[in-house]
C-alpha cells in the first residue's frame, strides 16, 4: 500500500507537464506535435476520470495491483507512452535544429 501511496504525487505531475507540452504545440502551430500528443492527452485526462476512488490518494486499487492482466496491460500502457514521448522528443529537436539552421 505504501508504493501505491507513493505513486500518486506523480500522476498529476504527469499530466500536467503533459497537458503544458500539448498546449505549447496548440500554441506554436505544431500539428504533427499537436497530433502526436491529442490522444496522450485525452487518453490522461479518461484515466483520471475513471480512476477507483479510494479512501486514500491513490490511482491504483491495491487488492488489484498484482493481478497478472492489470501488470500486463500497464506495462502495454507504459510502452505505449514511452514510444509517443520518444517521438515527441525527437520531433522536438529536429524542429529545433530546423529552427536554428535557417
Amino acid at each position: 500500500s505504501s508504493g501505491i501511496n507513493a505513486e500518486w504525487p506523480l500522476r498529476p505531475g504527469e499530466y500536467v507537464l503533459q497537458g503544458f507540452i500539448a498546449l505549447s504545440y496548440l500554441y506554436y502551430m505544431q500539428y504533427l506535435g499537436i497530433i502526436i500528443m491529442l490522444p496522450l492527452t485525452a487518453y490522461h485526462a479518461y484515466r483520471y476520470v475513471r480512476r477507483p476512488r479510494m479512501s486514500v490518494l491513490g490511482i491504483y486499487d491495491p487488492t488489484a495491483v498484482m493481478n497478472g492482466d492489470e501488470m500486463d496491460r500497464n506495462k502495454k500502457e507504459g510502452f505505449i507512452k514511452l514510444a509517443l514521448y520518444l517521438i515527441n522528443f525527437f520531433a522536438g529537436l529536429l524542429w529545433m535544429i530546423l529552427a536554428v539552421s535557417s
